[in-house]
C-alpha cells in the first residue's frame, strides 16, 4: 500500500488552490460560502497556503480569514455577497467606536497574523438590500462591513476592487501592520455610511495608490467612544496615507469624531480629492476626549471641495446636537473628556471651486486649537450655491463663499496663504486667535 502523498494530506503542499476543488460552484446562483470556507480552513491548518477564487461569480456570506491565508482574486473573479442576512453570523465587533454584536464582514478576521486578499478581482457588496432595510429601521444588528479586521497583524489588502459595500468598506480594528494599496472603492453616492477605509485604534497602516469614491468618508481615522472600556481603544497611530484619489464622499481624510483613544502621528500626502464636502478634517466634542497631534499633511489637490479645511471641537456625534454642554461658547471644566488638536501642518495645498469656507476652525476656550501651520497653501473660491454651515455644530451660520475663519486657536501659522474669490473679509481670526511669527 502507497503511502499518502503529501498533497493528499495537504492540498495546499504544492501551491495555491482552487475554490472549485472544495465545491464551489462559481454560478452567481449557488451559495458557495461552506466550499471557500472549507478552502481557507484547509490552508490554514496544513499551514498556510493561498485559496484562488478563479474567474466566475461566487454568491457568498461571511467568509473567516485565519493566519497564514492568502486569498487570491482572479481577474474576472466576483464576490457576490448573499442578500440573506443570515448569511452573515452575529459576532463581537466594534461599530461606530463601540463593542457589539453585530453582523460579521463579507471577509472577517479576528486575531489572525499574516492574512492576505490580494488580486485583480471584486467583491460586489450588492449593499442596496442592506441599504434600503438601514433606511426601513429594519435591521436586528448593525450591516455587514466588506472587509473587517479585528486585533490582527500583517494584513496585505492589494489590488482588488469594492462595489457598493453593505456599510463601511474596509475596516481594520485594533490592528497593526496593515498594508491597504492599490484598492479601487465605488459605493453608491447616496449610500448610507459606505466610508471607504476607516483604520480605528489601529498602529502602523499604509494605505496607497487608491481610488476611492463612496457615500460617505473616503479614508477616516478612529479611536473608538467614550464608552468603550480604554482598554479596547488604543490610538490610532503611525499612519501613512499616500499617492490616493479620493472623489465624492463627505470627506477626503477625516480624523474623527470617535477620538478617545487619540489619533497621532499621521503623514497624509500626494493626494487629490473631488468633490469631497470636506477635504482634510478632524472632528470630536466636549465629553469624547482624546487628542489628534502630530498630522502632517502635504502636497494636496482638491477641486470642488465645499470646505477644504475643518477642525472642530464642536461636532455633532454622539447624539450631540442641542447638547447644552457641547454647544456652549464658554469656557468649560477640562477633565478627561476635554478633546485636543495640536502640532498639525497643511503644506504645498491648491484648492480650487470652493463653496462654503476656505476654512473652518473651531476650538475651545478650555482647550484651544494648538500649533497649527498653513504654508504655501491656495483657496480660490466660486460658484453661488444656496449657503450652508461649514461644519456641523450648533450655532455656526450658513456660509457662500467665506474665508478662512478661526476661532479659539492659539498658535496659529500663515505663511503664503492666499484666499481668492471671497465674499467678504478673506481672513477671519477673531480675538481668542493668536498667531505665530
Amino acid at each position: 500500500m502507497n503511502p499518502t502523498s503529501d498533497s493528499q494530506k495537504n492540498p495546499f503542499a504544492s501551491g495555491a488552490v482552487s475554490v472549485f476543488r472544495f465545491g464551489a460552484k462559481g454560478d452567481g446562483r449557488t451559495l458557495d460560502t461552506g466550499a471557500i470556507q472549507a478552502a481557507v480552513d484547509a490552508a490554514h491548518e496544513g499551514g498556510g497556503g493561498t485559496v484562488v477564487v478563479p474567474s466566475g461569480a461566487f454568491v457568498t456570506g461571511s467568509i473567516f480569514l485565519k493566519d497564514n491565508v492568502t486569498l487570491f482574486l482572479d481577474p474576472g473573479a466576483v464576490l457576490l455577497a448573499s442578500r440573506d442576512p443570515r448569511d452573515f453570523p452575529v459576532v463581537r465587533g466594534r461599530w461606530e467606536g463601540l463593542t457589539r454584536e453585530i453582523r460579521a464582514a463579507i471577509i472577517y478576521a479576528a486575531g489572525a497574523k499574516r492574512i492576505a486578499v490580494v488580486g485583480r478581482g471584486t467583491i460586489d457588496g450588492r449593499g442596496e438590500e442592506w441599504w434600503g432595510r438601514y433606511r426601513r429601521k429594519e435591521l436586528d444588528y448593525p450591516r455587514p462591513r466588506t472587509v473587517q479586521l479585528e486585533d490582527c497583524e500583517n494584513v496585505l489588502l492589494e489590488g482588488f476592487s469594492v462595489r457598493d459595500s453593505p456599510s463601511w468598506t474596509i475596516n481594520p480594528v485594533r490592528s497593526r501592520g496593515v498594508v491597504v494599496r492599490g484598492l479601487d472603492i465605488r459605493n453608491h453616492p447616496d449610500s448610507p455610511t459606505t466610508d471607504g477605509v476607516n483604520p480605528d485604534s489601529c498602529e502602523a497602516v499604509r494605505i496607497a495608490d487608491c481610488f476611492i469614491s463612496v457615500g460617505d468618508d473616503c479614508v477616516t481615522l478612529k479611536s473608538g467612544v467614550e464608552a468603550e472600556p480604554a482598554e479596547l481603544r488604543p490610538p490610532c497611530r503611525d499612519i501613512a496615507i499616500v499617492n490616493c484619489v479620493m472623489e465624492r464622499g463627505h470627506g477626503g481624510v477625516v480624523l474623527g469624531s470617535e477620538t478617545s483613544g487619540g489619533v497621532s502621528d499621521v503623514v497624509i500626502s500626494n493626494c487629490v480629492f473631488k468633490g469631497t464636502d470636506r477635504g482634510i478634517r478632524m472632528k470630536s466634542r466636549r465629553g469624547r476626549g482624546g487628542t489628534i497631534e502630530r498630522v502632517r499633511v502635504s502636497n494636496i489637490v482638491m477641486r470642488d471641495v465645499l470646505c477644504p479645511f475643518t477642525m472642530n471641537l464642536r461636532y455633532h456625534c454622539g447624539g450631540a446636537q442641542g447638547n447644552a454642554l457641547v454647544a456652549d461658547r464658554g469656557a468649560a471644566p477640562v477633565g478627561p473628556g476635554t478633546p485636543a488638536i495640536r502640532n498639525v501642518s497643511f503644506s504645498s495645498i491648491t484648492a480650487v471651486g470652493a463653496r462654503l469656507a476656505a476654512a473652518w476652525l473651531d476650538g475651545l476656550p478650555e482647550s484651544p486649537i494648538q500649533d497649527v501651520s498653513f504654508s504655501d497653501v491656495s483657496v480660490s473660491m466660486d460658484g453661488d450655491d444656496a449657503p450652508a454651515p461649514a461644519e456641523m455644530a450648533d450655532g455656526i451660520p450658513a456660509l457662500s463663499r467665506a474665508g478662512f475663519h478661526a476661532t479659539d486657536v492659539t498658535g496659529l501659522g500663515l505663511h503664503d496663504v492666499r484666499v481668492a474669490g471671497a465674499r467678504g473679509e478673506s481672513f477671519v481670526l477673531d480675538g481668542s486667535v493668536s498667531l505665530r511669527p
